[in-house]
């Protein structure tokens, strides 16, 4: 497999063991889809929203605190600007790999030509990355939004942070390119080479993890 996106990479450096369960041995694993579904609605309404649909009465049907989140995210300055792309796949290739995600969408400022400035965004109802910039979410989605977008005057990542009314910028550089463009080539070989999964064990988010009963 010479594939990968964001989560892919984020399961092999949090356990290599999972990683083969789930992407090498495809093994799916039942999860409470009630932690989801908050975040799950609120990215349908905002698709929905940006293709210009009719969303009056999914907004009644949103709970109190849905509907919350929802009012922070239409009034976001981000969100307000004009929509390109809304759940875009997106794919480039680095050497004799390919990344690959989603976009949440990516909008623009309206400038004409070589003077629009772009952003990705991605909606978050609960925590951002704590080292967002280099977070393997933010590497990819940029590397592949360079390669799509025509001549610009900027690109940027923004996670909008839903949760405390926060954006998180990231202005996307030539010296971040060649910075994302190592690191995940490293990363992408070294799962690639990697013969012996071995698990990380006593880690926090092991209690939790849907394959602790049978990664053993």
């Amino acid at each position: 497999m010479k594939n990968f996106s964001p989560n892919m990479l984020k399961t092999f450096e949090s356990c290599p063991v999972k990683y083969n369960l789930k992407f090498n041995e495809k093994i799916a694993v039942p999860q409470n889809p009630a932690l989801f579904e908050k975040g799950k609605k609120i990215h349908a309404l905002a698709n929905y929203y940006h293709r210009g649909a009719d969303i009056s009465k999914l907004e009644t049907a949103l709970t109190e605190s849905e509907r919350e989140v929802w009012e922070c995210l239409k009034n976001n300055e981000y969100f307000s600007k004009k929509c390109i792309h809304s759940e875009y796949p997106i794919t480039a290739r680095l050497d004799d790999i390919w990344i690959f995600g989603r976009l949440d969408a990516i909008v623009c400022d309206c400038a004409d030509g070589s003077n629009a400035s772009y952003w990705i965004l991605d909606y978050k109802t609960g925590a951002i990355p704590k080292n967002s910039e280099k977070d393997f979410q933010t590497m990819i989605y940029l590397l592949c939004a360079d390669l799509i977008l025509p001549p610009r005057k900027s690109l940027a990542f923004v996670y909008i942070d839903l949760k405390n009314n926060e954006n998180k910028v990231i202005e996307f550089t030539p010296e971040l390119k060649g910075i994302y463009e190592k690191i995940l080539k490293e990363k992408c070989r070294q799962i690639l080479a990697t013969k012996d999964f071995e698990g990380k064990e006593n880690r926090p988010h092991c209690k939790f993890c849907e394959y602790n009963k049978i990664c053993r």
